[in-house]
């Protein structure tokens, strides 16, 4: 199943027989209030530097949250969010991620937003449902389904599992199509629920079995409250990803997060040849040596590099079937 999600000039596919989707998480105002004093104040310089950082380190969608505390948000984030689309869209080309609580932030948002963006999103509160569904249905957008409800969030993988069955139904009744909706079953912290990890990983395997639906998270909310979080993290990913994940919001700043992501994609399939992951290490190593030759010289070694493993893998084969026989 592929959900499509795509700007003027790019279409990014979701789906577990593609590469694993990085959505950046750094536009979001929440917790960081010195962004958020100035998205107040008019300035979002720091909002176009985080987009083009986001980009240029390999994140595949931008998340845009224009959440403030410190206002009333009915009245402030539709116009936040306008402009943060409409900034973020004049210096990247990458798909977008509509991301708010507020109903009007979120029309707002698809209203500026160009080609397919995702609505992140909705949850399976039946007040929730009936106020987004529509919305995302009358817009043809891929959502967010977050696996709680009126009882909040459940540590019995199989009650979250209940409330995706509930989403997904729901929308469908709209004409929502199954692969348009992305289900999130909650990553909790594993500092204050020791099963938060095994728990998301069952709860992706019985999403992809029972439902068929492409997953995602916030990947950093796993590891809340710990130190080194960016260790946790980077492990946490790729252990989502054998689970089934075929995306998540998270820090595409982070190295180590982003090399463990194209890593996995090497060990599922989904890198053929190598090629992404070898020029993923080939942009690393040149960031801390000097590189000679030119651009030709490492792009070549990557070629290099890509042939050896196929013929490694040839010579693989042939020895299998030399031994069967």
């Amino acid at each position: 199943m592929e959900t499509i999600v795509k700007s003027p000039s790019k279409t990014v596919v979701i789906g577990p027989n593609h590469p694993f989707v990085i959505i950046g998480e750094r536009i979001n105002p929440t917790g960081r209030k010195k962004l958020e004093a100035e998205m107040l104040a008019g300035d979002f310089s720091r909002v176009l530097r985080d987009a083009h950082a986001q980009v240029a380190a390999g994140a595949h969608i931008l998340d845009i949250n224009a959440g403030v505390t410190s206002v009333n948000p009915q009245q402030t984030e539709p116009e936040l969010m306008v402009k943060c689309v409409e900034l973020v869209q004049s210096v990247t080309d990458v798909p977008l991620s509509i991301d708010s609580s507020v109903v009007p932030a979120l029309i707002a948002g698809l209203k500026a937003a160009q080609g397919r963006p995702i609505v992140n999103s909705v949850t399976g509160e039946e007040e929730r449902l009936e106020a987004i569904l529509p919305v995302v249905a009358e817009y043809n957008v891929p959502v967010i389904g977050i696996c709680n409800d009126e009882s909040g969030i459940s540590y019995d993988p199989k009650v979250r599992l209940a409330v995706a069955k509930k989403i997904v139904a729901r929308a469908e009744s709209y004409g929502i199509q199954r692969a348009d909706i992305l289900l999130d079953p909650l990553a909790m912290p594993v500092g204050a629920v020791n099963t938060a990890g095994i728990d998301l990983f069952t709860i992706v395997r019985m999403i992809r079995e029972e439902l068929g639906c492409n997953t995602v998270c916030g990947a950093s909310n796993i590891s809340f409250g710990l130190p080194n979080r960016h260790l946790i993290d980077a492990i946490f990913v790729p252990m989502a990803i054998a689970a089934g994940m075929t995306c998540a919001i998270t820090n595409a700043l982070e190295p180590s997060i982003r090399q463990a992501i194209y890593a996995a994609d090497v060990l599922m399939g989904h890198d053929e040849s190598c090629l992404r992951y070898l020029t993923a290490m080939r942009e690393a190593a040149a960031k801390t040596k000097p590189v000679t030759g030119g651009d030709a010289a490492p792009v070549a070694d990557d070629r290099r590099a890509a042939r050896e493993a196929r013929r490694a893998a040839r010579s693989a084969r042939q020895s299998n079937e030399t031994e069967a026989g």
